[in-house]
């Protein structure tokens, strides 16, 4: 009862354990909101300095006027902390005693009223200065930290409290007190219920700012994790897979699909295994790294999303995961590039990595498989399997890229096709018409 009361009210709550760069991001947006908030402050100090110099000087009693000392102090004070916030990241001891100076120095100045303009102490209580707790209070919602704003809250309300009592015992010999509403608006009189009033109004807006602070803190904090995920997530699919899966509007569910005509691309390197085992591991991974980020920037120059990474081989497709004209062409052009990277370039401590690619275009099913705690998303149907099987015919022919008939009547662009005949690929009952794949020069 008291979990399902507490999340009604705050929201649904947080893990403690978040990772220290869910930790370290927070704490850089608690920076930045505490120099905006030295930023208002500093405004605020200057809007109150700049209305007090152009209002009538009505002072009863000139020996006497807090005001510009402590406008002036607050000024340095504003300004110091402005600098710190710049500097270093404050302290949490800094922060509390800065709003306890806060609203400390606005009781101060509101107490001192009574003195500058010669009157009962009950006089200050009349003071709308007070709404100025509203702001400081408001001021504290600007750091996702409900504590401050409570500290505040709480701060404001114990000081009037102090201010009221102040009057009520400190000049207990003046008859101060009424019950007359009309006399509280027309006299220097205390009515105990208006100050209750506005200590009760001190702590509601309070509690509300907090709580909704609190709400937009957990919020922020899973919303945060959310983008370090989905940022991460980037790092193991493809960001065009990555964004399907994030923004998603439900869940994805094992068996969601979607039939698409895609041009689909399986590609391996040619005798790696042969390359690969003179390596030593550390060898090996710096090699095969630098030929995926070679051959990845090329895929997604030319809008293709890398579906799978399996050893040595990639499954790559066009048009499957995000909308795309022309798909079967800038396939083509994509292994071209990337026959064009491995005969140019070498990987890793110098080896070249020559790279076979089957390429075939039809319907297949883009989705997710697998379990409802462990789901992958990818392609499948009978045309993945074309293209599979024919990225290792390359060998049998003597070709690096390879594609169907079904690819060449879908791309429009200058290549030149060789014909390498019909071979009967295995799952598929009808031949398949073959043709490797050159540019033709400019």
């Amino acid at each position: 009862m008291g979990n399902a009361l507490s999340t009604f009210i705050f929201g649904d709550p947080v893990g403690t354990l978040l990772p220290a760069r869910v930790r370290e991001r927070i704490v850089e947006q608690q920076c930045q909101s505490e120099r905006l908030i030295s930023w208002v402050q500093l405004a605020l100090v200057v809007l109150f300095a700049t209305l007090w110099t152009i209002s009538p000087m009505s002072t009863r009693n000139p020996d006497f006027n807090l005001v510009p000392w402590a406008l002036g102090f607050y000024f340095l004070f504003t300004v110091i902390r402005l600098v710190a916030a710049y500097r270093m990241v404050l302290p949490r001891l800094f922060l509390m005693i800065s709003v306890v100076i806060d609203m400390g120095l606005l009781m101060v100045l509101i107490w001192s009223f009574h003195i500058q303009y010669a009157q009962t102490a009950a006089f200050y209580l009349k003071a709308p200065t007070l709404m100025y707790v509203f702001i400081f209070i408001a001021l504290r919602a600007l750091r996702f930290e409900p504590g401050y704003i409570i500290l505040a809250g709480v701060t404001a309300a114990g000081g009037w409290l102090f201010l009221m009592l102040w009057v009520l015992f400190f000049y207990a010999a003046e008859p101060m007190v009424t019950r007359d509403y009309v006399v509280y608006l027309t006299s220097n009189s205390v009515l105990i219920g208006a100050e209750v009033d506005k200590i009760v109004s001190i702590l509601m807006v309070t509690a509300v700012l907090a709580i909704a602070v609190l709400r937009a803190r957990r919020s922020l904090y899973r919303a945060i994790a959310e983008s370090i995920a989905a940022q991460d997530l980037t790092r193991f699919v493809s960001k065009e897979v990555a964004d399907r899966i994030t923004q998603s509007d439900h869940a994805i569910q094992p068996g969601d699909g979607e039939a698409k005509v895609a041009t689909v691309m399986f590609t391996d390197i040619e005798g790696f295994s042969t390359v690969s085992e003179n390596m030593t591991a550390n060898e090996l991974a710096h090699t095969i790294n630098d030929y995926f980020q070679a051959v990845g920037m090329a895929v997604s120059r030319h809008g293709g999303a890398v579906m799978m990474f399996a050893g040595d081989a990639m499954l790559v497709t066009f048009n499957a995961v995000t909308p795309q004209d022309n798909h079967a062409a800038k396939a083509l052009q994509c292994a071209l590039e990337i026959q064009d990277i491995c005969t140019n370039r070498s990987f890793g401590s110098g080896d070249m990595l020559l790279t076979r690619c089957g390429i075939h275009t039809g319907s297949i099913v883009v989705g997710a498989v697998g379990t409802v705690d462990r789901l992958n998303f990818t392609v499948y149907g009978d045309n993945v399997n074309i293209a599979a099987r024919l990225e290792p015919l390359n060998k049998q022919y003597g070709t690096y890229v390879l594609c169907t008939q079904e690819t060449i009547d879908a791309a429009r662009g200058a290549f030149e096709f060789t014909y390498r005949g019909e071979t009967q690929v295995k799952g598929r009952a009808a031949a398949v018409r073959l043709y490797s794949v050159t540019a033709v020069p400019d």
